[in-house]
Formats: structure tokens, sequence, C-alpha cells
């Protein structure tokens, strides 16, 4: 499935780790009209959770977000992904281990692909993380849903033990830290 971006809906595929977390943040966010947890970056059609988990696919775990740009720009998606997730760990984010949890930015047009470009730089440049940013950045081909027992998996799911200790605190954090950038009933 893909999705085509229109006047008032662009798309942005992000991989940070587990995709339940990045869902999590990016479903409470304004601007953000749609969050889908699902696989791309690699190169078997239509996988299932266990191929990607088994590391053999190519895939990362990825939300496909669709947002409104006039309320929420691409850069600012970028500082909110760079901001919950360890962009410097290849294959890597806490204890989830494999190249499904690498960092991954897959642009959907030049535009994006120069922005992601200038913020990785950019971050690298101030030193933010004691090592160099690792996010790959490659161009988008497709996006294949995850099972439907993933999506919302934090909103369903607030008291599963990965949901308590990972996905909460990020959760958290982004409340505190993109507070202006909340959707109103948060």
């Amino acid at each position: 499935m893909t999705n085509q971006p229109t006047s008032n809906r662009d798309v942005a595929t992000l991989g940070g780790g587990c995709f339940w977390c990045l869902e999590a943040v990016y479903d409470e966010i304004e601007g953000v009209i749609s969050v889908e947890s699902g696989y791309a970056g690699g190169h078997k059609p239509n996988p299932t959770y266990e191929e990607v988990c088994a590391g053999r696919t190519g895939h990362a775990e990825v939300v496909q977000i669709t947002f409104d740009p006039q309320v929420i720009t691409f850069r600012d998606l970028l500082d909110i992904f760079f901001s919950i997730h360890d962009p410097t760990t290849p294959n890597r984010q806490g204890a989830d281990v494999g190249p499904q949890y690498r960092s991954i930015i897959l642009y959907h047009n030049d535009e994006q692909r120069r922005i992601a470009e200038a913020t990785i730089a950019e971050l690298n440049a101030a030193k933010i993380w004691k090592a160099p940013i690792v996010t790959e950045v490659k161009p988008f081909t497709v996006f294949w849903m995850a099972e439907e027992y993933h999506q919302e998996y934090f909103v369903k799911n607030p008291y599963q033990g990965y949901c308590i200790a990972v996905v909460a605190p990020k959760v958290m954090k982004a409340r505190k830290q993109f507070t202006d950038r909340l959707k109103a009933q948060h």
C-alpha cells in the first residue's frame, strides 16, 4: 500500500526501532492525520512480522505518517523522530536488536531527502550524541502494512510489559518536550 500526497496531505515513512513507540508518539501530534505501523526498506514482498523479526527480509519496522504540511512540517516530524530514539546505534534500539530495528528515513521526494540529510548534518555538527548518526536515508519504494494486532498497539495494550517499560516513557518524553505540538485532547 502506498499513500500519495495531496495539497493538504503529505506522507512520511520513518523507522526508529519498534514501530509501536513511533506510532504511539505520532498519534498524539497535531497535524498528524494517521499513523500506520508496517514494514519498508527491504526486498521481500508482503512480509509477515515473523519474517521481519528473523532479519532476512531487509525490512525495518516503520510507521507511515499521513500529515497536514500546513500544520506540521516534515522537519518538525524529524525533530520528534530524532528525540525519541537513538539514531547512533546501527541495527538496535535498546534491547531490540536486528536490522528490523535500524534507524531509517524513507523519503518520498527530493525535498524530503534534502531535509533529512540537512537535519542529520545539523544534528551531527551539534554533537548531541557521543557517536555520529547512522540513520539510513533511502528512497521510499513500498510500504507493507503490519498485521492488524500491531495497529494502535499501545492504545490497546497500555499495561503490557513492553508498553510500560519502553513505549510509555517515550510517549511521556514526547509529551513533555513537544507540549505545543500535541493534539487538543492531551
